[in-house]
């Protein structure tokens, strides 16, 4: 049974995909060869047993990898992480940087987009913006919500990125796994 952090398990993995890339890269010269030329690895055994190897090898890596990951996402669906108020698992929170954070910002930043040209119409053709309802003259351009919030919904977004990727650096320095060898 292998026990290891998070952190040292992700580092194996990168070790893991170099080793099978090495073994891949070792095949090559000793898949085919006439018959009449001399094996060049006859005396470990010849190149059949030494692709064999290598091949059994890779496969043994590609497995150490699955059952790597497998412990690591075990341990995400347990673990549960705060991040400015809100408690999710560490792999809710891994699918929400992945997969919604960038939609959020993107939303964020059309509309802050979308805001700013419409700040510079409305001063060149003169008329006023104003806030949520508050037009003082039917020319007045009148905002669906108040900017002071995307403002604040922008620092809340920052502040949790950057919490999170703390947090996470944490609980993968700290968080132990175990898999089969």
């Amino acid at each position: 049974m292998s026990r290891m952090t998070i952190t040292e398990a992700l580092a194996e993995l990168k070790t893991l995909r170099k080793r099978i890339e090495k073994k891949r890269d070792s095949l090559p010269p000793y898949l085919a060869r006439q018959d009449r030329v001399k094996d060049p690895l006859e005396q470990e055994g010849g190149s059949v047993a030494f692709v064999a190897r290598e091949r059994q090898a890779i496969g043994d890596l590609c497995e150490r990898i699955v059952r790597i990951r497998t412990a690591i996402q075990a341990s995400n669906l347990v673990e549960r992480a705060t991040v400015v108020g809100v408690e999710r698992s560490v792999a809710e929170w891994l699918a929400w940087r992945r997969d919604v954070e960038g939609l959020l910002r993107s939303v964020m930043d059309g509309l802050t987009t979308a805001l700013s040209n419409l700040r510079s119409e409305a001063r060149q053709k003169n008329l006023a913006i104003k806030q949520d309802g508050e037009a003082n003259a039917p020319s007045d351009i009148v905002v669906a919500f108040k900017e002071t919030e995307l403002i604040k919904e922008r620092e809340q977004h920052e502040a949790t990125l950057g919490t999170l990727d703390g947090l996470l650096s944490l609980k993968n320095a700290t968080t132990f796994i175990e898999f089969p060898d």
